[in-house]
């Protein structure tokens, strides 16, 4: 081969393993590797050609990762059986905070992204950094936080790591969410929008199914049986069946609505609302009302809620009319409903023995 190789020559080392090299005239060149490999052929021919040797660019692929980085832990989650069995809401909303975190820079000002450190990396600090970044919108944080969780578990199945530095970390943003509206505030949205308004027809849909926003702006007139006073439908979140009763006060609210397109909440020019426009909707609605700022479409939910557990609705109850798979979020109404009634009836027996001991005249 060196025959054929002008100037190519090699030598065995004192460690017996076989160099080669290029030499011409006072001009030695240490050549890596072996002939026919890539690299050796293009620094032979540089050395010849007098040039440097020419080195392939690194092209990254769309979706590429470093193994034990984030970004590969994130592809990872999403061949999970857990990630899979999401509905298409969840998936969106999982997928907008990982690409959030994902593109996150370490540090301000510098390039470096959380995507491409390596999961090890982390430590409890640096989550608390993330979380004080969204102080401003402290469910953002919560929900990033769950995020990033979800691929610091795939980094423990895969023991990339062997801690997870968000264990037990305390937090809980004070910001409560969407309210349940005031008796007073629904008689002010009833008194602007009779029976047979579009405002009207959309506020009854949230409040006495307590459906979301995102199922109140597809409910659909074959999903109600008024013969046996039930109507049927898929949650768009987590794909749960629900069979509801509809009541007198639903009833009432649907009786002179015209029945002629398949979605029974419609705009003025006869089509469906999508979520985002009925939620700017409510908030116009509320607004010609002279209601105060707060009062959701999801306040509705949960003002059905508060209805429920002030009348004794159970736990269990709780959570199969407003489709919760999660006991404790069905919870918070029931404990709300019995803090009110025993401070109230606590508060009896005290005026009702202060009352007892005024003298009388």
């Amino acid at each position: 081969m060196e025959e054929n190789r002008p100037y190519l020559s090699s030598f065995t080392d004192r460690h017996g393993t076989t160099r080669w090299r290029y030499r011409r005239g006072k001009t030695t060149i240490s050549l890596k590797g072996f002939p026919g490999d890539t690299a050796f052929e293009e620094a032979y021919q540089a050395a010849i050609e007098g040039r440097t040797p020419r080195t392939a660019a690194v092209v990254a692929m769309p979706g590429a990762a470093m193994p034990g980085t984030f970004r590969a832990a994130w592809a990872k989650v999403k061949r999970t059986p857990e990630w899979l069995s999401l509905d298409a809401a969840s998936v969106t909303k999982n997928t907008t905070l990982a690409e959030i975190f994902l593109e996150l820079p370490v540090l301000d000002g510098q390039p470096e992204l959380w995507g491409d450190m390596p999961v090890r990396d982390m430590k409890r600090r640096h989550v608390k950094e993330i979380l004080g970044r969204y102080s401003s919108t402290p469910h953002k944080a919560k929900h990033l936080v769950v995020t990033i969780r979800k691929m610091l578990l795939v980094a423990l199945d895969e023991e990339w790591i062997e801690t997870d530095p968000t264990w037990k970390l305390n937090y809980r943003p004070e910001y409560k969410g969407w309210r349940a509206w005031t008796d007073r505030e629904r008689e002010m949205f009833e008194a602007r929008w009779p029976i047979g308004t579009t405002p009207r027809t959309a506020y009854s849909l949230a409040l006495w199914l307590g459906n979301r926003r995102s199922d109140v702006a597809r409910l659909r007139w074959d999903w109600f049986d008024f013969k046996n006073g039930t109507v049927t439908l898929i949650t768009k979140k987590g794909d749960k069946t629900l069979i509801l009763p509809i009541t007198p006060m639903l009833k009432e609210a649907l009786a002179p609505l015209d029945r002629k397109s398949g979605t029974v909440l419609v705009t003025a020019y006869g089509e469906a609302f999508s979520e985002k426009s009925i939620t700017g909707r409510m908030a116009d609605w509320t607004h010609s009302a002279g209601m105060p700022k707060g009062c959701t479409m999801h306040g509705l939910r949960k003002t059905l809620g508060k209805m429920l557990a002030e009348t004794g609705a159970t736990t269990r109850q709780l959570m199969e009319t407003l489709g919760h798979d999660d006991i404790a979020h069905a919870e918070l109404y029931s404990r709300a409903a019995e803090q009110q009634r025993l401070a109230r009836d606590g508060m009896t027996k005290v005026s009702k023995k202060y009352q007892s001991k005024k003298p009388s005249g």
